[in-house]
């Protein structure tokens, strides 16, 4: 069972740990992990949940580079292409699978035919065409992996191939690595001081969630992942210090389909972006947007003008029904950090940033999901401890690495269901299906509109350090994402997590086991 609360406070609170992590987005919880494998210990927090802002609102994407070749940025594209082999071979084979990629060029667009086509062949050169899938198609062929593509005007079709993720649950998957190793990690608790009191960063103030109260962590080394808020921590240390990057906005749309989309597809549109529409979870995806950010991180929210910019701008290569305004479900913004600098957030090149402050903590932010082992070992060998200096990048699965779908195959569980699980879960499917021994409703659907049961969200509390109940419906499951968080809905997770946390404030001696209960299943 994840520890609880408390008892991860009072840890922190009693101990002398090597590393401090600020922040649990992907690079954080990488960083995290590596750390713990090197054998130090590691204490990491964040003040919202795990993977709560930026990583969570990705485009799904272990991108193979091609969108960095207009940029010059070759080395970016074959870091990029090595990293997708090993999330989708080895790492995390349970949640990387490979995605076919149309690339639309349409007559009058931005790039034309010729540089279309010289774009796809250069990017699978410079690959060695090894597993990109690139090569040029007719609109026949790319009609049969997206079926409502728009023809009309279209130049040239070119086909590479992408990995496609669940990027919460590759976060979550990487914490709980983490947790495995010996780390001691906990969500919803800030950071709201921090002391060097012999001119290096030795203690941090760590504010919990409401009435928990503050502890003192005590550290040798620090490392800054907190993302969109890297400013704002390095403050903390630092109150002279000058910014190191800025912020980017983007959003992305999830509508209803009908459809079954074989692949996506990209559409180069103006100022240099492209847009996209992805079939994810069942349903489309689109987006997105790219525009300086001058807000506060945590204000950061989609407006209708910006949904309908994904609309137009998707429905260059989809037909109207399917880009309408009533198929949305969902939509959501995610912030990336980027380098300071004139040019425009669409044209500015994606390298993460890394800055050593003043009293000895490390900085860094920004970069790619599909690279962020790389970058969380940057991170690390900027610290001078021995035994960081020779960690080295190491295809070591996630625990959780399994294929198991037909392992759990059941037939008295519903197949859509099983495959789901399988799919988000992993090796833990087994762990979540277990549920059913405890709680009769286990496999009954939080919302006859998805795939979730109510397995998942047990599991969320007892295993996943689910705290809330966005926690739980957006980041464990998908039940958000897909537009059906009814009030019902929330008001059954709402009471399963009451009762969990009052199961939490009982003594030790009165925990025999914890048994979560909820109404009935409604709609």
């Amino acid at each position: 069972m994840t520890a609880l609360r408390e008892e991860t406070l009072d840890r922190l609170g009693n101990g002398n740990f090597d590393l401090l992590v600020i922040g649990a987005g992907i690079i954080g919880a990488r960083i995290a992990f590596e750390a713990a494998r090197a054998g130090l210990s590691v204490a990491m927090v964040d003040a919202g949940d795990f993977g709560g802002a930026t990583s969570s609102a990705s485009s799904k994407l272990i991108h193979g580079g091609f969108r960095y070749l207009p940029m010059g940025d070759l080395h970016l594209v074959w870091e990029s292409q090595r990293e997708r082999r090993a999330l989708m071979g080895r790492v995390a084979p349970h949640l990387v699978r490979p995605l076919p990629m149309v690339l639309a060029a349409y007559r009058g667009g931005p790039r034309g035919p010729i540089t279309a086509a010289a774009g796809v062949l250069a990017y699978g050169a410079l690959c060695g065409f090894r597993g990109t899938g690139v090569t040029l198609v007719g609109t026949r062929a790319a009609r049969h992996l997206v079926p409502p593509l728009r023809t009309e005007g279209l130049s040239v079709c070119g086909l590479f191939e992408e990995g496609q993720t669940n990027d919460a649950r590759l976060v979550l998957d990487t914490v709980a690595a983490a947790a495995g190793l010996g780390a001691t990690v906990l969500n919803h608790a800030r950071v709201v001081g921090l002391e060097h009191p012999h001119g290096r960063l030795a203690r941090a103030s760590v504010q919990g969630r409401n009435g928990e109260g503050v502890v003192e962590v005590r550290f040798r080394f620090a490392v800054n992942a907190s993302g969109p808020w890297v400013d704002a921590v390095r403050q903390l240390e630092d109150e002279t210090s000058q910014p190191m990057a800025r912020l980017s906005k983007g959003i992305h749309v999830l509508l209803e389909t009908r459809s079954e989309w074989r692949a996506g597809v990209v559409v180069p549109v103006e100022d240099g972006r492209v847009t996209m529409a992805l079939p994810w979870q069942g349903m489309l995806m689109l987006g997105t947007t790219d525009a300086d950010y001058e807000g506060k991180p945590a204000d950061c929210s989609v407006s209708p003008t910006e949904v309908e910019q994904v609309l137009s701008e998707a429905s260059l290569a989809l037909p109207p029904d399917v880009v309408r305004a009533g198929a949305v479900r969902f939509s959501f913004a995610g912030l990336r950090v980027l380098p300071l600098g004139a040019d425009t957030t669409a044209n500015t090149h994606r390298e993460h940033l890394v800055q050593t402050g003043r009293f000895g903590m490390v900085s860094i932010a920004g970069g790619k999901l599909t690279t962020h082992r790389r970058i969380a070992l940057e991170a690390l060998h900027r610290l001078p401890d021995p035994r960081l200096a020779g960690l080295n990048l190491v295809d070591v699965p996630l625990p959780q690495s399994s294929s198991t779908l037909q392992e759990l195959a059941d037939r008295d569980t519903d197949p859509d269901v099983v495959t789901h699980l399988a799919r988000i879960y992993g090796r833990d499917s087994f762990t979540v299906m277990g549920q059913r021994m405890r709680h009769r409703d286990a496999l009954e659907r939080i919302h006859p509109g998805g795939p979730d049961v109510w397995a998942q969200v047990y599991h969320a509390v007892e295993k996943e350090w689910a705290t809330t109940v966005e926690d739980v419906l957006r980041r464990r499951t998908t039940v958000a994402v897909r537009g059906l968080t009814s009030p019902a809905v929330r008001a059954d997770v709402g009471r399963v997590l009451a009762t969990a946390t009052k199961s939490c404030h009982r003594a030790p001696a009165q925990r025999p086991g914890l048994r979560l209960v909820r109404p009935p299943v409604r709609a």
